[in-house]
């Protein structure tokens, strides 16, 4: 079957089918023509992406993909997105956006990076999407629980991460997203596609599926990139300070993520079922406690009677 990218996206609450950091794929009031892709055309498209240099299959997504957007944290491989997106000479004019996921536990010196690269890029529109009815840290633990990443991971993922992430692609219109992710950088990302459509339709481009983290590093110093400080003290993967460790030499790039824990990626990325399952068995949970609550009152009453 094709796969097909809807124009935009239906609100998704907690608990219902919504699987993964994007919207459903259905939407009864689309107006605007689908992106459609067959199985076929997706595999020669990446036959051909694969060749081209970074900057090209940045040309080419701009010139071709509606409604496109970069999500980021700001890692050395996206810096170098944004820094070749800034240079490239297209036949139209078109600046792409940045949705920035602000966990609310990020590290400060991945904050004072963002306001480093607004100021370096100052056509650049970042668009920050936060946890719901959070805005600090402390607002965060209030709401949902004091160090909910260790208590439950899983619904620490949806809420600081894969919720705000569907509302961003849902709000924005969100067709396509450029992300930052390489084959080098090991686990599922080892047979990394530059071309992919998820479980939902959104398209997504790997522009430096193929390059090393030596490549990124080097096109980050030779093109003055504001990045990281972290960076130079022994992180190579940046992602929430409870979370990200320095690497030793010869590690891999991401195994200072989640050290100690079987997960590889945050939910942003994984398959929809994983987040059906989640989404499924706290619904389940839920029933549970509430039927066991009315029957505890149930006694109560027959006992008082």
């Amino acid at each position: 079957m094709p796969a097909k990218i809807p124009s935009h996206y239906p609100l998704d609450q907690e608990v219902n089918e919504t699987e993964s950091g994007y919207a459903s794929a259905s939407s009864s009031e689309a107006s605007l023509p689908e992106v459609v892709f067959t199985k076929a055309h997706l595999q020669f498209l990446n036959r051909q992406l694969q060749f081209l240099e970074p900057q090209d299959v940045l040309r080419w997504c701009i010139t071709t993909l509606p409604n496109l957007y970069q999500t980021t944290a700001f890692g050395l491989t996206g810096l170098a997105i944004t820094d070749m997106l800034s240079k490239l000479n297209v036949p139209r004019p078109q600046v792409v956006d940045l949705i920035f996921l602000d966990t609310l536990h990020h590290f400060k010196e991945t904050l004072a990076l963002v306001d480093r690269v607004r100021q370096r890029y100052p056509n650049l529109n970042v668009h920050v999407y936060k946890p719901l009815g959070a805005e600090t840290e402390e607002e965060f633990a209030q709401k949902y629980g004091e160090r909910l990443w260790e208590a439950n991971d899983e619904r620490y993922d949806w809420l600081a991460k894969v919720e705000p992430a569907q509302r961003a692609y849902r709000e924005l219109k969100v067709d396509a997203v450029l992300t930052g992710r390489r084959r080098s950088q090991g686990g599922k990302r080892g047979d990394l596609d530059v071309l992919e459509i998820d479980e939902a339709g959104l398209i997504k481009v790997n522009p430096l599926a193929n390059w090393s983290f030596d490549q990124v590093r080097q096109y980050i110093k030779d093109n003055n990139v504001p990045y990281n400080e972290l960076l130079d003290k022994g992180y190579k993967s940046v992602g929430d300070y409870h979370s990200t460790k320095p690497v030793k030499e010869g590690e891999d790039e991401r195994s200072g993520r989640w050290q100690g824990q079987a997960k590889t990626e945050c939910g942003i990325h994984n398959p929809r079922s994983k987040y059906a399952q989640f989404l499924a068995e706290m619904e389940r949970k839920r029933q549970e406690e509430a039927l066991a609550q009315a029957l505890e009152n149930v006694q109560v009453t027959a006992a008082d009677a």
